[in-house]
C-alpha cells in the first residue's frame, strides 16, 4: 500500500506538466488556456486585490457556515424530542435541497441587495442541511440499551442528550461538517457572482469581462485552496474532539 501512497500527487504533477506543455506548444490558444506559469504569474502580480477579495469571501463563509452550525443544533435536538417537529421540517429541509444553489441567489440578491446578508444567506443554505442530516442520523444511530439504561435510571433528556446523543453523533456530525466546508467558500463565491462591493466572485465578474483568463484561473486556484484549507481544520477539530476514536 505504501507504494500507492504518493500516486495521487504525481498524477497531479503529470497533469500540470501536460497542461503547461499543451500550452506552450500552442495546442490550445492562451486566451482558451493558460498555462499553470501564466497562472501563477497572474497570482503574483495581482496578489493584493487576490488576497483582499478571498478575505471577504472567507469571512462570508465562516459566517454563514457559523450560523447553520447553530442552527443545525437546534433544530436537530427539536427534530430528535419532538417527532411532530421531524415530521413537518425534515421533508421540507429535503425538497429544499432540490433547488440549485445558483437559482436561489438572485432571489436572495433581489430580496436583501447587493451587501454581505445574501452571501451569508447562500451559504448558511448550503451548509445547514449536511450539517443537519449529520446530526439527525447520530442522534437515531445511539445504542438504544443505553437509551433504555438511562431512562430506567430516571434521566432526563438533557442528560441524556449530552451524556449519550452527542458523543454518539459526534463522527457523523464532523462528516456534515466536512461537507459543509468544502461548500460554504463555493456558496459565497456564487452569490458574489452576481453582485456585490467585494469577494472572490466580484473579482472573477471583473477580470472575465476584462478576458484576463489568467486571473480567472487564479482565483479558482485560491477558492480550491481555501476549501481544503477548511476541510483540513474539520479534520484536526474531529481528531481532537474524538480522541477515543
Amino acid at each position: 500500500m505504501k507504494a500507492f501512497k504518493y500516486w495521487d500527487k504525481v498524477l497531479i504533477l503529470f497533469i500540470l506538466i501536460l497542461w503547461q506543455v499543451v500550452g506552450m506548444l500552442g495546442i490550445v490558444p492562451s486566451f482558451m488556456l493558460p498555462t499553470p506559469s501564466d497562472v501563477i504569474m497572474a497570482l503574483f502580480k495581482d496578489w493584493r486585490l487576490i488576497g483582499e477579495s478571498t478575505l471577504i469571501s472567507l469571512y462570508e463563509a465562516m459566517l454563514g457556515m457559523g450560523i447553520a452550525l447553530i442552527f443545525s443544533f437546534v433544530c436537530a435536538i427539536l427534530m430528535d424530542r419532538f417527532k411532530i417537529f421531524y415530521n413537518m421540517f425534515y421533508p421540507v429541509c429535503v425538497i429544499s435541497q432540490t433547488v440549485p444553489a445558483i437559482a436561489i441567489a438572485p432571489l436572495l440578491v433581489l430580496w436583501f441587495g447587493f451587501g454581505i446578508t445574501p452571501k451569508v444567506l447562500l451559504v448558511f443554505v448550503t451548509c445547514f442541511f449536511p450539517l443537519l442530516v449529520g446530526l439527525v442520523s447520530g442522534f437515531e444511530g445511539c445504542d438504544k440499551n443505553i437509551l433504555r439504561l438511562y431512562k430506567s435510571m430516571g434521566a432526563g433528556y438533557l442528560r441524556t442528550l449530552f451524556d449519550v446523543k452527542l458523543p454518539f453523533a459526534m463522527e457523523s456530525f464532523f462528516a456534515g461538517l466536512r461537507i459543509s466546508a468544502s461548500y460554504a467558500v463555493v456558496g459565497a463565491v456564487i452569490a458574489e457572482w452576481l453582485g456585490g462591493e467585494g469577494g472572490l466572485g466580484v473579482y472573477m465578474t471583473r477580470v472575465r469581462k476584462g478576458f484576463q483568463f489568467d486571473r480567472m484561473f487564479a482565483a479558482i486556484i485560491v477558492i480550491s485552496l481555501l476549501s481544503l484549507f477548511l476541510v483540513r481544520i474539520v479534520d484536526v477539530l474531529k481528531k481532537r474532539v474524538l480522541r477515543w476514536k
